[in-house]
């Protein structure tokens, strides 16, 4: 099935004057199963059509589905960046680590930190907006994608076309959330994903945007930082207009480099 499908069934379900089927898009994956047989039942569907049951099912485990992954992403994102809690402190170094493998931190309070893109010497200030979303996501893409944000952060340091690698990063997980909170993610997930959209899909889209965000930036050559704001609403409506594709698939491309 295509997501032009699930958005047939979501909009159907939500704009009905049948209380059961308004209800069945607010359903807990636990209680999938029994929505199905009940709005077959309001329906006056038979229990053996199982193709028509079968798509119910698996349209009401995507729609609870994203709204499940939307409360998950929403409560990484108010857990507030915390300098004594020792996991925290550990996924901020390991960021360091996975992007400067050749460069020693010297100390937790460094002006070293501003090599990857943060503002100041101490990052925790950097991640009060998205909390630890942004610092998850960007550990993300650094562990699975190590060689494209290596290359990313070496670019971003460009004499003219440069910009702060971990700011633009968070930057863009704000992106990636906003989307996801406004349901403009939903063509992309319901095509991507087969089962349930876990926390990992939202991570690999928003690798996606840094990827792409990188290229969009050289492509489009600013002719300062202080132009950032502008060329992010133009990236952000791009990315918007390929949304509305309801057959949309985005994935890294990544390209070999030399």
């Amino acid at each position: 099935m295509t997501s032009t499908f699930f958005h047939i069934a979501e909009h159907s379900l939500e704009s009905s004057k049948n209380k059961v089927l308004r209800n069945a898009v607010h359903v807990e994956e636990a209680e999938v199963e029994k929505c199905v047989r009940d709005v077959m039942k309001e329906k006056k569907i038979e229990l053996k059509d199982t193709g028509f049951k079968t798509n119910l099912h698996i349209s009401l485990l995507q729609i609870s589905g994203y709204k499940k992954l939307y409360l998950n992403v929403e409560n990484l994102r108010k857990i507030p960046y915390d300098s004594e809690n020792e996991e925290h402190e550990e996924q901020l170094i390991e960021l360091w680590n996975l992007l400067m493998p050749h460069e020693n931190l010297k100390a937790r309070i460094s002006k070293q930190w501003c090599d990857i893109g943060f503002q100041g010497d101490d990052p925790k200030t950097d991640f009060r907006g998205m909390g630890l979303l942004g610092l998850v996501n960007l550990v993300y893409f650094s562990k699975h994608y190590t060689n494209e944000a290596r290359h990313i952060l070496s670019r971003s340091n460009h004499p003219k076309l440069g910009y702060s690698y971990a700011i633009v990063g968070i930057n863009l997980t704000e992106m990636a959330y906003s989307l996801l909170k406004n349901g403009a993610l939903k063509a992309y997930l319901y095509n991507v994903v087969s089962g349930l959209p876990q926390m990992k899909h939202f991570h690999q889209f928003y690798c996606y945007l840094v990827y792409e965000f990188d290229k969009f930036w050289f492509e489009e050559e600013p002719e300062s930082i202080m132009h950032f704001n502008q060329y992010r609403e133009k990236f952000h409506e791009k990315i918007k207009g390929l949304l509305l594709d309801y057959n949309v698939v985005l994935t890294l491309q990544c390209t070999k480099k030399p």
